[in-house]
């Protein structure tokens, strides 16, 4: 029996879709310092294999098994294709022209097109006021919160913005996509991606950058490819398809927009950074957009005016 999606989430989804904001805001910090050394299709392929490395271990121990027909695999390929290799490969090509703060905001509309898309695509995500509002409201609020002079290079290495849009739109597809693998465990579908992700990368890394012909990296490139393998990656998606199965895709996608909160409060506790108005007011809107989207506060609200 498929496990029923719920369009209100429960306080375990709540606290997995913080969970993942957090290791998901570390990302863009990690990419940014990798680009220092290597180029954008050697940090994909890097990325997905050593999480393909740990996922397969993981798998083993945990005493599950991969499925062996090619239907499954097929689906898997296609979906690392969707929600691993082209966003992958257009966010890091995207932050070679642009910084991270604007590629973080154009990376939150990833909720706007999930809505948009599963409202054609699906039968039990249709759009509603309170979702597409509170969609737009949040987006508002990621842009207030990152401020709006990282706007200003909007416009700007138009390309690059597109590439980070097209990333967006690619995952608000696989989301919608990966609704099919409800009936397999998370650490099952999230292996059989990044697996399928990474065997997609060899020729492509191999012809395009040609990593052979670059220096050793240094240790703090190293150590920021294994946060984005270990951390961004394999245990990333362990959550994201345990969290698709029951929350669905267009509330899971809501992590984009927790994503630079996570960045922000982990920069001002772990860093030292300043933490200004504009960053609590930005989450303030934020977590309005959440409540409105998630849709119990506006009914309590209504039944306590009746």
């Amino acid at each position: 029996m498929s496990t029923p999606i719920n369009k209100t989430m429960g306080f375990v989804e709540w606290l997995l879709l913080i969970l993942l904001a957090i290791i998901w805001g570390g990302s863009f910090f990690f990419i940014k310092v990798i680009l220092t050394e290597l180029q954008p299709f050697t940090i994909v392929l890097g990325r997905v294999s050593i999480a393909a490395i740990v996922l397969n271990l993981m798998v083993r121990l945990s005493g599950y098994r991969m499925p062996s027909d090619l239907r499954t695999w097929g689906t898997f390929l296609f979906m690392g294709l969707l929600n691993n290799l082209i966003p992958f490969s257009l966010i890091t090509l995207g932050q070679t022209q642009i910084s991270s703060s604007l590629a973080s905001i154009l990376n939150a509309t990833t909720p706007v097109w999930t809505v948009l898309l599963a409202h054609f695509l699906t039968v039990d995500e249709r759009l509603n006021k309170n979702r597409f509002g509170g969609v737009l409201f949040g987006l508002i609020g990621v842009v207030f919160m990152i401020g709006w002079d990282a706007l200003g290079g909007l416009g700007i290495n138009i390309l690059a913005q597109l590439a980070v849009i097209g990333a967006a739109i690619s995952y608000g597809f696989a989301g919608i996509y990966g609704k099919r693998f409800k009936n397999i465990p998370p650490i099952v579908t999230a292996t059989g991606q990044i697996t399928s992700t990474a065997i997609l990368a060899i020729p492509i890394t191999l012809i395009v950058d040609k990593p052979w012909s670059y220096s050793m990296p240094g240790m703090n490139v190293w150590g920021a490819m294994l946060g984005l393998a270990l951390l961004s990656t394999a245990l990333a998606y362990i959550i994201y398809f345990r969290l698709l199965t029951t929350a669905g895709a267009t509330n899971l996608l809501l992590v984009t927009f927790l994503v630079p909160v996570s960045a922000i409060l982990l920069g001002t506790i772990i860093l030292g950074e300043q933490l200004f108005l504009r960053h609590v007011l930005g989450m303030l809107m934020i977590g309005l957009s959440l409540a409105a989207i998630d849709g119990r506060v506006l009914i309590l609200f209504r039944r306590n005016k009746t």
